[in-house]
């Protein structure tokens, strides 16, 4: 049997070492090198899996969680890791079950499933455009760099759109359509937030145990932890998070930060009173150096309305409520999301309901399979995404393999 896999990256290489047990195993890539994606996961450290439970895994899933309940639960997060230990690369696990090569390199990643495939007799051809992809009386038609190849079988693995420069330009979409399948409108997750406020002044600055809200209309969203200011908006694991939750809510939305959740708006005033209790006789912008980073101080002074250079002690308790309401409730009205060629993932795409959720086969044209990031599903990050193209991969890989 002869098997095709468009894209060599995360889902299309783990495909193919599986498959390549039992079948012929040709995988198109079109860069000039496989798992492009793959090498600047994990700010390049490659976050392979979350070992956590199939419950806990499924909980972080935004869009395709009943979808993916037989794949997670056929292909758990500690069969990754067990699949990558077997074939030789030692893992180690980080802050919140984040499972890492402990090389600490993501390349080492991709150079074991290029290396299993190998091993099995599998092909990966780069720098392999695919023109097209048909049915035909022998079976399926894919046309190459011009040049028609028949298999048995073909697997769509090419991606989302996010990240273009890897090779993810959404040729996949184009493939599906082909075939009567439906695409959800592919949509940034994981990105930064553009906002309309000029925050260019706190470029750079990194804010941690906060909390970081997002308000469109009634619906409220919020995440605790760490987040960072860009040159026109905001990123950092909060941020992308929210990005996810949000993406395909209409309307108007404002960004809030809690800088100090830990603590009531009266045990903030209380506090904030000791602090001008110590700086009593000076200007009230030298009084918040123990309260705030340095770069956040002339930011928070310019928006609570309070002259720089009004002595502490003349402070009135109207002025130090609404510090303490600004401090509390920071908000920013939320312009878009960054585009999504900036987006770490793409929320999107196949119609799940198109697709048999235990073997990745497409219910519309018998021997077409369709994983990774091309179908709509996705999730938080954490190592989440890359184990949702490895146990995507497996359930199909075991089906066109015969050892369901």
């Amino acid at each position: 049997m002869k098997v095709a896999i468009i894209g060599g990256g995360a889902s299309g290489l783990f495909a193919a070492a599986v498959i390549g047990r039992s079948a012929s195993v040709t995988v198109f890539e079109r860069n000039e090198k496989a798992g492009k994606k793959i090498y600047i996961t994990g700010k390049g450290r490659c976050n392979f899996t979350n070992l956590c439970s199939v419950n806990d895994f499924l909980s972080s899933v935004v869009r395709g969680e009943k979808f993916l309940i037989s794949a997670i639960n056929a292909f758990p997060p500690q069969k990754a890791v067990d699949f990558f230990e077997m074939h030789g690369l030692k893992h180690i696990v980080e802050r919140g079950d984040r499972v890492f090569p402990e090389s600490n390199k993501a390349s080492d990643v991709t150079a074991t499933l290029v290396r299993i495939i190998s091993s099995s007799g599998g092909k990966i051809v780069y720098g392999s455009r695919v023109q097209s992809v048909t049915t035909s009386d022998k079976g399926f038609s894919v046309i190459v760099n011009g040049e028609e190849q028949l298999f048995d079988k073909v697997v769509l693995a090419t991606g989302g759109i996010s990240y273009s420069s890897t090779g993810s330009t959404g040729d996949g979409y184009k493939f599906a359509r082909s075939f009567g399948h439906k695409i959800i409108d592919p949509m940034p997750a994981l990105c930064p937030i553009i906002l309309k406020d000029d925050v260019s002044s706190l470029e750079g600055l990194s804010l941690k145990n906060v909390n970081v809200g997002i308000k469109c209309g009634k619906k409220e969203f919020s995440q605790f932890g760490e987040m960072l200011f860009t040159h026109d908006g905001v990123s950092g694991p909060c941020v992308l998070t929210l990005s996810s939750m949000i993406n395909r809510i209409e309307g108007s939305k404002s960004l809030v930060i809690d800088l100090k959740p830990a603590l009531t708006k009266e045990e903030l005033d209380k506090r904030i009173l000791r602090d001008f209790g110590v700086y009593i006789n000076k200007d009230f912008k030298n009084s918040l150096d123990d309260l705030l980073p340095k770069s956040l101080i002339p930011y928070v002074i310019e928006r609570s309305g309070i002259s720089p250079y009004k002595k502490v002690n003349l402070v009135g308790r109207e002025e130090r409520q609404r510090l303490t309401e600004l401090l509390k409730n920071l908000t920013f009205t939320v312009d878009r999301l960054e585009k999504i060629d900036y987006a770490i993932i793409t929320s999107g795409g196949v119609d799940t309901k198109e697709v048999d959720p235990k073997t990745m086969e497409s219910k519309l044209i018998s021997g077409l399979y369709i994983i990774g990031e091309l179908l709509d599903a996705d999730a938080l990050t954490g190592g989440y995404n890359l184990h949702i193209a490895w146990a995507t991969a497996y359930a199909a890989a075991r089906h066109i393999g015969g050892f369901v």
